[in-house]
């Protein structure tokens, strides 16, 4: 394959080339591999695709409950057919930043294996995060997430993207 073929959509190197700074940003601050943070929001998003994402900047599905923080100031989502709100961000930066301290806060098993992508998946993939009563399922959900975790570091590699934690 020549160095100007790539294996993969120009949807999914925008969304890496667009997002990798956020992911690296909320990475360095609570010490999490941006690249599963990517995989996670390409999988919760749709790419950067979903309705969620376009209109409310949230790529990781993040229901509109608890108290507003640094990060979510409180916007919501219109509730959907299940009365469920969704987190509103003024930023792509702050999805990110409050997924990380989510991530650090209620899931440290997940955040602290998560420069181990096929470790973190598992945690991540069988934790309350994903929820079997929405019809998830977990074993899918945790080879799509190792599956896309590696394109995306293929893609930062192709692209001559690194992370801030690359540079150190």
């Amino acid at each position: 394959m020549n160095k100007n073929t790539t294996p993969f959509t120009d949807k999914k190197t925008l969304f890496v080339t667009q997002l990798l700074n956020a992911a690296t940003e909320a990475g360095n601050m609570f010490n999490i591999n941006p690249s599963v943070m990517l995989a996670q929001a390409a999988i919760e998003s749709g790419w950067g695709e979903s309705n969620h994402a376009v209109v409310n900047k949230n790529y990781f599905g993040i229901i509109a409950c608890g108290k507003p923080n640094t990060y979510w100031h409180g916007g919501k989502s219109t509730a959907n057919r299940r009365g469920l709100s969704f987190r509103r961000y003024d930023t792509a930066e702050n999805s990110f930043l409050d997924y990380g301290r989510l991530l650090r806060a209620q899931y440290p098993r997940a955040a602290n294996v998560s420069h181990f992508p096929e470790a973190f998946a598992l945690e991540i993939s069988y934790s309350a995060y994903i929820c079997d009563k929405n019809g998830d399922n977990r074993e899918h959900y945790r080879r799509m997430l190792i599956s896309i975790e590696k394109d995306i570091r293929e893609i930062i590699e192709q692209q001559g993207l690194c992370t801030e934690q690359q540079r150190a």
